[in-house]
């Protein structure tokens, strides 16, 4: 037992460090126009699912205060404010603290909870006797990627009409449908987990900060970016549909290919049920 606390302190450490380094070097964050695309989420993502949600949170936390730290010293975009309670108090007064805070903090925070329950989610599902649920989740995977790829070549490629995003968006939910059910046949049920934990930290990340800028700074993220209030629906989308889907892609790569390199180490953290 107490072995087993001191290896998940170390490996706590090792993902605080990791989380720490990603941030302030060109590693964890590509600077866009708007707002920053990251890829810290993955050592926190795999921090969730190797330590246990409770940890998981606490890695989130580091993340969110590496965003508060660079977005407050070092405002290198538009949008700095909304992750920075310091800056966000002086455009838009006290309120600007406690809404950055949610902005900064929480969404970060539930990328190292939900990721761990979806994973075992899936993972039980697949492993399941009724085949129904394999053909749901790959279903539910083809649909999701079909959504995003068109959405991302809309985005990408401007005036190439709606054809174009959904031919290829089809395509690609297609093909991930044929991959998906031959790895459930070939019982890779932990590999798929993996990838929609992936998948899920990215967008639980993504969409919490995204609409906590719409509900609660519309108005000056508006006037941040030179825009029209009515635009900034647009200006979030475009987000969602191109950073949003980048990140979840690579996030659902990487996690796959890393827990299942790392499961055959240490399993994943199994939360233990009070018995009485």
């Amino acid at each position: 037992m107490k072995n087993e606390k001191t290896y998940e302190l170390v490996l706590t450490a090792l993902f605080t460090a990791i989380i720490i380094i990603m941030a302030f070097t060109p590693l964890g964050y590509i600077p866009l126009v708007v707002i920053n695309a990251t890829v810290i989420h993955i050592p926190v993502i795999l921090g969730a699912l190797f330590l246990g949600p409770k940890k998981g949170a606490f890695l989130g936390f580091v993340f969110g205060l590496t965003s508060f730290i660079n977005n407050t010293f070092k405002a290198a975009t538009a949008s700095a404010f909304v992750f920075s309670p310091v800056l966000a108090a002086n455009m838009v007064g006290i309120s600007g603290v406690f809404k950055s805070m949610y902005i900064c903090f929480v969404p970060r925070i539930l990328v190292g909870i939900v990721p761990y329950f979806v994973y075992i989610l899936i993972r039980n599902l697949l492993k399941s006797e009724q085949k129904v649920w394999r053909v749901v989740i790959n279903a539910a995977a083809a649909v999701i990627l079909f959504i995003s790829v068109r959405a991302f070549v809309n985005n990408l490629i401007e005036g190439a009409g709606a054809l174009a995003g959904t031919v290829t968006g089809l395509v690609s939910g297609i093909a991930l449908f044929v991959v998906l059910t031959l790895a459930s046949r070939a019982q890779k049920a932990s590999g798929i987990a993996f990838a929609y934990a992936g998948l899920t930290g990215a967008f639980t990340n993504t969409l919490f900060v995204m609409s906590g800028i719409f509900i609660l700074y519309k108005d000056a993220y508006a006037n941040a970016l030179g825009i029209a209030g009515d635009a900034v629906i647009d200006v979030i989308m475009g987000v969602i549909s191109f950073n949003g889907i980048v990140e979840a892609v690579v996030a659902a790569i990487l996690i796959a290919g890393v827990g299942m390199a790392l499961v055959h180490v240490r399993p994943v953290k199994e939360l233990k049920r009070n018995t009485k």
